[in-house]
């Protein structure tokens, strides 16, 4: 039986490697906007921001002020930008009240003044703040609904942006007629920056009309309220014409393709032939699941389609329709069906982790398999099928002890998958 600790080393190794090139610390220092002759405002949401602000301040060497938002236990100690944390994946009133203030700090603005926006992952539930005549119970019960529908995250910001006052380009709206810099830790499939918690500071091309049929398509049984405020289709969010948005800027600092090179990195100088599939993998965390084994079996069995050692790498968000009484969780439910279809084969091992350290709901990074997991699970007396139909991919891998916990990392570029085929 094969000894799997090397490539369980290797692989944390890589996950680390991914995390580490997308952390504020080594992505924030390079894209300094210059001085204004006015004020400088921060404001900011996501998993990130925190950290993100602490960076900007220690590197910005005149007065600012300002206020950003991230999840509960995500903070960081900064001198004069407040931190909120507020709840994710489902908005609470922390994160309402401090979108209501930040929208208010940037009331009477001049030219000459800067508004830097700090923008990462997280930040479309952490910046809830209702549009007008909709309950923050109202859109908590709409989001909460998206999450369980496995509508990707695109279809999910365009109604979440259509129901607020501050997300698809609003926040910089207010900010006009300031000059607006949004520095983006991406987390989103193909880097749309307009998608990165719903895009507050960026034009937004989608429209009230997609909204009601995203709606329509995943029948989410919607509040009154949102059905009135979908069909009116009043104050549509600002289009990439919009002259309010000039003088706005916008740029991804890190992004998950720089986080899988610099995994692949890792993978090459530990003697395995890199391969990235992709940064913006999508579909049902299980389906990809199958798909993926029958590439590193192809790999396995005939060379193809890259030779054997190697490293099978991607990312992207996968999703997870929730219908069993389980966490949900789109890294585990992929490994654990990644692991089901490959069947305890040999000299395959992965990992699958969040690279903000949180899978779904549970402060777990992810997991990993190595060729005896099925076995371990079936020796404790655990139903592999069983647990995945209830989509409690976080206790099966909890029980066979090969969980990825990190606490939070206080970044975030989605998820990382790496398949070792040896």
């Amino acid at each position: 039986m094969q000894n799997s600790e090397k490539q369980i080393q290797l692989m944390r190794a890589m996950f680390d490697a991914a995390v580490k090139t997308a952390l504020p610390l080594n992505c924030i220092p390079a894209h300094m906007p210059s001085l204004p002759k006015g004020r400088t405002i921060i404001v900011g949401a996501g998993k990130a921001s925190a950290a993100m602000a602490q960076v900007f301040e220690n590197n910005w060497h005149a007065p600012l002020e300002g206020l950003v938002v991230t999840r509960y236990g995500h903070g960081a100690i900064c001198k004069n930008i407040e931190i909120v944390e507020a709840a994710h994946p489902v908005p609470d009133g922390a994160g309402t009240r401090a979108a209501a203030r930040m929208l208010k700090m940037l009331d009477g603005l001049t030219q000459d003044d800067l508004i830097v926006a700090l923008i990462s992952g997280g930040g479309s539930a952490l910046l809830s703040l209702p549009a007008s005549g909709i309950s923050v119970e109202d859109k908590r019960a709409v989001n909460k609904a998206l999450l369980k529908s496995g509508a990707p995250i695109g279809e999910m910001n365009c109604v979440r942006k259509h129901l607020s006052a501050i997300k698809g380009g609003r926040l910089a709206v207010a900010a006009f007629p300031a000059r607006v810099v949004t520095l983006v830790i991406s987390d989103v499939p193909g880097d749309d920056l307009g998608s990165v918690a719903s895009g507050p500071t960026v034009a937004d091309s989608t429209t009230f009309a997609e909204a009601r049929q995203i709606i329509a398509k995943y029948e989410i049984d919607v509040p009154a309220s949102v059905t009135k405020h979908l069909a009116e289709a009043q104050d549509e969010t600002p289009k990439p014409d919009d002259p309010r948005l000039a003088n706005t800027k916008a740029t991804c600092i890190a992004s998950p393709q720089k986080s899988l090179e610099a995994a692949a990195a890792i993978a090459k100088a530990s003697g395995y032939e890199p391969i990235i599939l992709g940064d913006a993998i999508e579909g049902e965390a299980r389906e990809v699941g199958i798909m993926m084994a029958g590439i590193a079996m192809q790999a396995k069995r005939f060379g193809q389609p890259i030779k054997t050692p190697c490293a099978i790498i991607s990312g992207g968000e996968t999703t997870v329709t929730v219908k069993g009484n389980g966490a949900g969780g789109r890294n585990v439910e992929f490994l654990l069906s990644l692991a089901i279809k490959l069947g305890g084969a040999e000299g395959i091992h992965a990992l699958a982790g969040d690279t903000d350290g949180v899978d779904g709901a549970r402060e777990v990074a992810g997991a990993y398999i190595t060729p005896t997991s099925l076995g371990e699970a079936r020796r404790l007396k655990i139903d592999p099928w069983a647990s995945l139909s209830k989509n409690d991919a976080h206790n099966f891998f909890q029980s066979i002890n090969s969980q990825i916990i990190t606490g939070p990392t206080l970044t975030n570029v989605n998820d990382f998958r790496v398949i070792l085929v040896d």
